[in-house]
């Protein structure tokens, strides 16, 4: 896609697609799990960037649902700032963890999901 053909307010290059861009509901849902799926400390340049989800997957469930909730939180409220976070759902399911984020964007009164999986094996 040509950025001149690009005619939404909120977009970015797609992860892992070559040419391809995400716009408006998806480039937030991208952004969020870029957010929650990096490391604090693992970007040379910005080492505040990112979530501190993942020491929480391992944990027993009563003790990581809500410190996953919290950092899920507070990593979006500081690195996605268009958004507000309605709910947090943090779910366990064999052997996967699974993050349910629903948010609107703060000009708007849609409800919106971005669900991540984290594998727990």
């Amino acid at each position: 896609m040509n950025v001149k053909e690009i005619n939404a307010i909120y977009w970015q290059p797609k992860i892992n697609s070559i040419g391809d861009v995400v716009t408006d509901i998806d480039d937030i849902n991208q952004c969020i799990s870029t957010i929650l799926e990096t490391r604090k400390g693992s970007v040379p340049h910005n080492p505040g960037f990112g979530s501190d989800v993942w020491m929480w997957i391992d944990a027993p469930i009563d003790e990581a649902r809500p410190n996953i909730t919290k950092e899920a939180i507070e990593a979006i409220e500081e690195w996605e700032q268009r958004i507000d976070i309605s709910r947090v759902t943090v779910d366990f399911e064999e052997t996967n963890l699974i993050l349910k984020i629903e948010w609107t964007f703060k000009e708007s009164n849609l409800i919106n999901l971005r669900e991540i999986r984290y594998d727990r094996t």
